[in-house]
């Protein structure tokens, strides 16, 4: 029996690091047939000895016939977007930002964007753990299993300095040659070709049978490292550390000292990407420093230090059949164009955005005309100019009302776009405000999607958020596709959105122009909802980041009678509309007073924890140094320009150490 073990202990090692020289390094060191061999051995072996069968054994990349069910993980790390740019400009003016706030030149790192579906994939204890999807960027599909079977990514790591639990985000592809050979066997097989690689990707990911998966012959690269007690201190040797691992990254990344090698770097891409054996749609530009890195931050959609250059779009030509109007959650109207089906960048198109008026005016976009349509971002279909007019072809007349309740459009001044103003009786607004209402990000009520408020709205059960919380298990039973289970499911996840934060429900109100940190800040400031409706334009403009349009849109929204009534309501159901005293508890009043400002990367805190720390003291934060500035906080790789402009105001200058002595 031991040797039965050793054995299987040695062809699992083996077999491994054949994985390794094949699929990371490209350079195998045995023919298929040989490794295949082995392959089955290790199967046998592990088939009647289970008991020896390795956590990180190769039999595990064939995947098993086990049905996948996708449970729903929350990244311990947020997923975020990256902010996108087009041109030079604005890369340049992306270089600019951050060269005010670190006042020093960074280096960056520039990388491909692979086009494919990204993937946070969790090590612990040198062992693979867990695979999960982006999701919504806060929580995702555990595909796990599936994922096992991706041959580049390793179930087990070895190399000097690794921490004991760590994440790392990748994207996974499918190579040219691969997409290619799968849409020749479906069409073999009768079935639909897919559309892209991307597309492919995506979809194999999510299927149910892990062997299914395996077949896919799917590629992963690795890009970024996350956790704690990291041993690097820049990115760029982050991903040195991450090839020593064993871990597969972009052979073509590169490290750049300045932005005019960014520059040559996407301008050799946009032409030599035609000749990768995959496909990408821009580059990553990255601040190669952590501390700087630090320093810049997070908005709450994305990092600060990095952005997305993307290539140009593909563009083709068709014919405009018709506009139709559609009324957003705002009463936004947006005009799109229905379009004689045509491939673009690998899907078939058939509608496109045409913004506004405006943009119709300034185009001259005529229906019966030949147009030229992108990808915005390769994303979002839209027109962007003429390629032939039709000679019986008029001039596009924007609609004057409501192609839904019939209300006379508005156009408030200084905004490119219409509106419908009759926001509380127009059907798209209501269906859309309740559709907020319940989002995630809001009061977050499960188990409620479009449909299923679409089907609320039309049965006359809901016709304002407030008729959620009158709803009852008798009245949802009835309706089309209704079960039992899906019933309660509904009643009981309302009911627990009566516990959600004064915050978060702030948000959930749709009131224009507050989104979710603009909530959180007015919550904090005003601490109740009275407070925050009776509060006058100056008092809002008071609160920092509340600007001259977000005021006037919450005085607005108060002195709607329809929306004081929908409050009371809410508020006699019982939801918070207050924060409650565990939020506001003061650690201190060491700070009572103060404005407080920071500069630099600290040790023992984020930037966003000394900022709460500050807070928790009575402390104010502000953003920047004026002689009304009382204590500035110096850590690590400040920039020199604000320390001497804080000498110069005789603003007292303390360590990251003599603030924690004066909070203790």
């Amino acid at each position: 029996m031991d040797n039965i073990e050793l054995r299987i202990k040695k062809l699992s090692e083996e077999l491994n690091k054949h994985n390794h020289n094949y699929y990371v390094l490209n350079n195998p060191s045995i023919s298929d047939f040989e490794f295949d061999k082995l392959l089955a051995e290790l199967i046998d072996l592990e088939s009647k000895f289970p008991e020896f069968k390795q956590s990180d054994s190769p039999s595990q990349r064939v995947g098993s016939d086990i049905s996948n069910v996708f449970k729903t993980l929350t990244h311990e790390f947020p997923m975020l977007s990256l902010g996108n740019t087009y041109s030079e400009s604005e890369l340049n003016d992306f270089h600019n930002r951050i060269v005010k706030e670190i006042e020093t030149e960074p280096e960056y790192v520039c990388e491909l964007k692979f086009d494919g579906a990204s993937i946070s994939v969790s090590y612990e204890n040198l062992k693979y753990s867990k695979a999960v999807t982006r999701g919504d960027g806060t929580q995702g599909d555990d595909v796990s299993e599936n994922i096992k079977t991706i041959r580049s990514i390793p179930l087990s790591i070895s190399g000097e300095n690794i921490p004991d639990k760590f994440e790392i985000r990748g994207e996974i592809i499918m190579p040219h040659k691969v997409f290619d050979n799968l849409n020749k066997i479906r069409e073999e097989n009768g079935e639909s070709p897919f559309a892209n690689p991307r597309n492919a990707t995506s979809g194999s990911i999510k299927m149910l049978d892990s062997r299914e998966v395996a077949k896919r012959n799917l590629d992963c690269y690795f890009y970024y490292m996350m956790g704690k007690k990291l041993s690097a201190n820049t990115h760029w040797e982050s991903l040195q550390n991450l090839k020593l691992w064993g871990f597969k990254t972009s052979e073509h990344s590169k490290l750049c000292k300045n932005i005019s090698e960014v520059h040559d770097f996407i301008k050799f891409w946009d032409k030599e990407r035609k000749n990768l054996p995959y496909d990408i749609d821009g580059i990553v530009i990255k601040v190669n420093s952590f501390a700087q890195q630090e320093i810049m931050g997070f908005t709450a959609k994305s990092p600060r230090w990095a952005i997305s250059y993307k290539f140009k779009a593909e563009q083709v030509s068709t014919k405009l059949l018709s506009i139709d109007y559609q009324v957003g959650r705002t009463g936004a109207i947006t005009p799109v164009a229905n379009l004689e089906p045509v491939q673009l960048a690998g899907t078939i198109v058939k509608r496109a955005s045409l913004h506004n008026a405006d943009q119709i005016a300034i185009l001259d976009i005529r229906v019966n005309d030949m147009v030229f349509v992108e990808k915005g971002g390769e994303i979002i279909p839209k027109i962007v100019g003429i390629e032939s007019r039709n000679e019986n072809s008029q001039p596009t007349q924007f609609i004057s009302h409501c192609p839904e309740c019939g209300t006379e459009l508005i156009r408030p001044e200084g905004e490119a776009r219409h509106f419908c103003p009759n926001s509380d009786h127009c059907p798209p607004q209501i269906k859309g405000k309740i559709e907020h209402f319940i989002s995630r990000k809001a009061m977050n009520i499960e188990n409620i999607g479009e449909e299923t408020v679409a089907l609320f709205y039309e049965t006359g059960l809901v016709r304002s958020i407030a008729d959620l919380y009158k709803l009852k298990k008798e009245d949802i039973l009835p309706l089309d596709r209704m079960a039992e289970k899906s019933a309660d499911n509904i009643i009981n996840s309302i009911e627990k959105s009566k516990e959600v934060s004064f915050d978060r429900l702030l948000f959930a109100l749709g009131i224009r122009f507050v989104g979710e940190t603009v909530a959180k800040i007015l919550a904090k400031a005003f601490k109740n909802i009275l407070n925050l409706s009776k509060a006058s334009k100056e008092e809002l403009m008071q609160v920092d980041e509340i600007g001259e349009k977000i005021a006037e849109s919450i005085i607005e929204y108060f002195d709607n009678k329809e929306h004081i009534k929908l409050i009371a309501d809410l508020m006699n159901v019982g939801l918070q509309f207050e924060t409650q005293e565990v939020e506001n508890k003061l650690l201190s009043n060491k700070l009572q007073g103060m404005s407080i400002i920071i500069s630099g990367s600290f040790k023992n805190y984020s930037r966003d924890e000394i900022k709460s720390v500050i807070e928790k003291h009575a402390g104010k934060n502000v953003s920047s140094i004026s002689k009304n500035t009382d204590l500035f906080i110096a850590g690590e790789n400040i920039g020199p320009a604000k320390l001497e402009k804080a000498k110069k105001l005789n603003i007292k200058i303390i360590s990251e150490e003599e603030f924690r002595e004066m909070i203790k």
